[in-house]
C-alpha cells in the first residue's frame, strides 16, 4: 500500500495526435524588467505537440498526486508527458506499476540490483525484488506544472 504522500498516478490520458494548436513563437528574448513591443519579434508559430511529443503513438499523459518527487520538480496535480518508446536508463523518471499500483519514481541500478527512488529524502528507496510484480510503463519526458 502506498504511503499517504507517495507520488502516484491519479489520471491517465492517451494522445491522439490530431489536435493542432499554433501558438506565436517570439524570436527575441523576453525581458523580465521593462516592457518591450514583442509583437515586432513574432517570427513563426509553435505547435506544442510537435515540440513535446517525439513518439505520438507511444505517448500518454498522467496527472500525479503526492510529494515523493517534489525535489525533481514534480508537484501534486502536475501532468507528466510519458513516452513508452523510450528505454529507461539509470536516473530516468518513470511511470511504473509496482505490485498493482501506479507510481512515479527515478530508476536506478547499483551492484546488479534495480531500485526506484523518490526525489524527497522522506522516502526510502524501493529495491526491486524477484517476488515483486513490476512493469515500467514509460519514461517521463516533460512536466506540465502551473506556476
Amino acid at each position: 500500500m502506498a504511503e499517504k504522500n507517495e507520488t502516484r498516478v491519479t489520471t491517465i490520458w492517451g494522445y491522439d495526435g490530431k489536435t493542432r494548436t499554433q501558438i506565436p513563437l517570439f524570436t527575441a528574448g523576453i525581458s523580465a524588467g521593462f516592457p518591450s513591443p514583442a509583437d515586432d519579434f513574432i517570427d513563426k508559430t509553435l505547435d506544442l505537440n510537435e515540440f513535446l511529443i517525439t513518439h505520438p503513438a507511444a505517448t500518454f499523459f498522467v496527472r500525479v498526486e503526492g510529494t515523493s518527487m517534489i525535489d525533481a520538480g514534480i508537484h501534486p496535480g502536475d501532468i507528466l508527458i510519458v513516452d513508452k518508446a523510450l528505454e529507461p536508463h539509470a536516473g530516468s523518471i518513470v511511470i511504473a506499476v509496482l505490485d498493482g499500483g501506479f507510481t512515479v519514481k527515478q530508476f536506478h541500478k547499483s551492484g546488479g540490483k534495480c531500485f526506484f527512488t523518490a526525489a524527497n529524502p522522506d522516502f526510502a528507496p524501493i529495491e526491486i525484488a524477484d517476488h515483486m510484480t513490476v512493469e515500467v510503463w514509460g519514461v517521463v519526458t516533460y512536466v506540465i506544472h502551473k506556476v
